[in-house]
């Protein structure tokens, strides 16, 4: 597994480095926005640890571009904290997010929670859903709609793909965390709502009342598959 490190303080990098060598992970570093795109363009990255801080182009800026053409997990690791900042960063596509300062050892945990093979998860849905509109591939862990892939997140892939496996069953927001991402999940159950609405975005449904996924107030969500 490749990391692609973006940080522009040098010490941070280097026991980021330290740390993920340690882990076995292979690593490559960009000390400003331009020059992580320009890796990310030409080299095969399996996961991107991202400073939002950056000289020449912001973390937000990199992340918005590389979700627009992948699916690459992304864990923002930044001074930023407050809840607004974590919000403003998952509605940007990051799979995660770390404040500044930061333990290297959890976040070495939160890598691999994020890069962990979950093809034996018993929940994961595949083939056509939504009438034969969306394809759920889990070998790619890739989302396509009409036959057009969707850049959503590994998070975004693995909620959908639980809701669709079951699509007569409410699932609460604690059972989609449990089901969908892991015991290891430590985020706030809020964040569940800021993934739908997420996924609703990148799906082009028209409204909660009317799209594939319901809300199903006082309980949780649902996939209905007859949309």
């Amino acid at each position: 597994m490749k990391l692609l490190i973006v940080e522009d303080e040098a010490p941070i990098a280097e026991v980021l480095t330290a740390y993920a060598k340690r882990e076995g992970y292979e690593t490559v570093y960009a000390p400003d926005g331009m020059k992580a795109l320009e890796i990310f363009e030409h080299d095969d990255i399996d996961m991107v640890i991202l400073d939002l801080m950056l000289p020449k182009l912001s973390g937000e800026e990199v992340c918005r571009r590389i979700r627009e053409k992948s699916s690459v997990p992304i864990i923002m690791l930044t001074a930023k904290s407050s809840e607004s900042d974590v919000v403003e960063g998952l509605d940007l596509g990051a799979n995660d997010y770390v404040a500044k300062p930061f333990s290297p050892r959890v976040l070495m945990a939160r890598i691999r929670a994020q890069l962990r093979p979950r093809e034996s998860r018993d929940n994961i849905a595949s083939g056509l859903c939504a009438g034969g509109r969306i394809e759920i591939d889990p070998e790619r862990v890739e989302l396509r709609k009409d036959g057009i892939p969707i850049p959503v997140t590994k998070s975004e892939f693995l909620i959908f793909s639980t809701l669709a496996s079951r699509p007569i069953r409410t699932w609460s927001r604690e059972e989609i965390i449990r089901s969908a991402l892991g015991d290891d999940y430590d985020g706030f159950d809020r964040t569940i709502d800021t993934y739908i609405k997420n996924l609703r975005k990148k799906l082009a449904e028209p409204s909660h009342e009317n799209g594939w996924i319901k809300t199903i107030y006082g309980f949780g969500y649902r996939f209905d598959d007859e949309k």
